[in-house]
C-alpha cells in the first residue's frame, strides 16, 4: 500500500516537474514577493486536484481521461477539454523534444542528435506499458528532487539560512490558483490513466498529501533562494544559473543534466497521457502508439514555438480555472446530489 501510494506520488511530481518549474523560470513567473501563503495554499490546492482525480479515477477504473473529464465537466464541455488536453500534451512534448536536443548541445552533441537520443530512450520507456513510467519515475523523481534541494539548501546555508516571513505582506494569494489551473490537464490526463491499476483508497491519501507537501516544500526553499538573487535574474534565461553563478562549472553541468532528466519525464508524461487517450481506437502495444506520435512530432521541433506558447499558455490558463474550480467543487457537488 505504501509502496504504491508512493510510486503514484512519484509520478505525480514527475509530472509537474517539467523543465520550466527546474530551471526556476515557472515559479518566478508565478510567486516571487509576498508568495509564502501563496504557496501554502498551493500546495493544499494540489492535493485536494489530486486526491479528487484519483478517486474518480479508482472508482470508474479508467484507462484514459475521458470518463474522468465527462463526471467534472458534462458531456458537452468534455469535448472542448478533450481537444485541449490532446492539444497541450502534443504541444509540450514537442517543445520537450526540442528542449532535449538543445540541452544536449552543453555536452557538444549535435542538435539533431540529441532529439534522436530522447525520442530513443522515451519509445523503449513504453516497452514496459504502465510500469515503465511509473518504474521510471519511482527511479528518475527521487534523484531529481535530491539534486534540486542538494543546490537549494547548500545555496542557502551558504547564504546563513535567513528566511523571512511576513505575515502582513503575502498579496500574491491569488497566484496559488492560476499556478495550479496551468498544471491541471497533464495531471487529468496522466492520473487518468492509471485508475484501474490503484487499489486502495490509502495509496490516493498517500499520493495526493505526498507530492502536496514535496511540491509545496519545494517550492518554497526555491522561491525564497530566488528571492535571494533576484536582482540577477533578469540576466539569465534560467533563473537556477543565477544561483549557481559563485559555482564551479561542474555544478552548471550537473545542472543541464538536471534540466534534461526534468525535460525527460515531463516528456514522458505528456506521451503517456497521448498514447493512453488514443489506445482505445487502436488495439496496438503502447510503445507502437509512442513511436508513431514521436514520428509526427520530430519534423515540428524545427518550427519556432514561441508564438505558439504565447497564445496557447495564456488560453490554458484562462479555460483552466474553470476545470479547477469543477474539480474542488466536486467533492461538495456529488455529496449533495447524493
Amino acid at each position: 500500500m505504501i509502496k504504491a501510494g508512493l510510486k503514484w506520488m512519484f509520478l505525480i511530481i514527475g509530472t509537474m516537474i517539467g523543465a520550466g518549474y527546474a530551471s526556476g523560470r515557472e515559479l518566478w513567473e508565478f510567486f516571487g514577493n509576498e508568495s509564502g501563503f501563496a504557496i501554502v495554499l498551493f500546495s493544499v490546492l494540489f492535493s485536494i486536484c489530486c486526491s479528487v482525480i484519483m478517486r474518480i479515477s479508482y472508482s470508474q477504473k479508467t484507462i484514459h481521461y475521458l470518463p474522468v473529464l465527462q463526471l467534472l465537466m458534462g458531456k458537452k464541455l468534455t469535448k472542448l477539454y478533450d481537444y485541449m488536453i490532446i492539444l497541450y500534451l502534443f504541444s509540450v512534448t514537442v517543445i520537450m523534444l526540442a528542449g532535449g536536443g538543445a540541452t544536449l548541445e552543453v555536452f557538444n552533441l549535435p542538435y539533431w542528435l540529441g532529439i534522436i537520443i530522447i525520442s530513443g530512450l522515451l519509445i523503449v520507456l513504453f516497452f514496459w506499458d504502465t510500469k515503465g513510467i511509473t518504474s521510471m519515475n519511482s527511479i528518475v523523481v527521487p534523484v531529481l528532487i535530491t539534486f534540486l534541494l542538494s543546490i537549494l539548501l547548500s545555496f542557502q546555508f551558504k547564504e546563513g539560512f535567513s528566511i523571512n516571513l511576513n505575515l502582513n505582506s503575502q498579496g500574491n494569494w491569488p497566484s496559488a490558483f492560476t499556478f495550479t489551473a496551468l498544471n491541471i490537464l497533464p495531471l487529468v490526463a496522466v492520473l487518468a490513466g492509471i485508475g484501474s491499476e490503484i487499489k486502495s483508497k490509502a495509496e490516493i491519501w498517500i499520493a495526493s498529501v505526498g507530492s502536496g507537501l514535496v511540491l509545496g516544500g519545494i517550492s518554497f526553499l526555491y522561491n525564497e533562494s530566488l528571492l535571494k538573487v533576484a536582482h540577477d535574474i533578469m540576466f539569465y534565461e534560467i533563473p537556477l544559473f543565477a544561483i549557481l553563478k559563485q559555482y564551479p562549472y561542474f555544478m552548471v553541468l550537473v545542472m543541464s543534466v538536471l534540466l534534461w532528466v526534468a525535460i525527460y519525464t515531463t516528456a514522458a508524461s505528456g506521451l503517456f497521457g497521448l498514447t493512453t487517450r488514443f489506445r482505445r481506437y487502436l488495439s496496438v502495444p503502447l510503445w507502437a502508439l509512442a513511436f508513431f506520435l514521436i514520428l509526427a512530432m520530430i519534423p515540428l521541433t524545427k518550427i519556432g514555438f514561441s508564438t505558439l506558447i504565447a497564445v496557447l499558455y495564456p488560453l490554458y490558463g484562462v479555460l483552466n480555472l474553470y476545470i479547477l474550480a469543477s474539480i474542488l467543487l466536486y467533492p461538495i457537488a456529488k455529496n449533495y446530489s447524493s
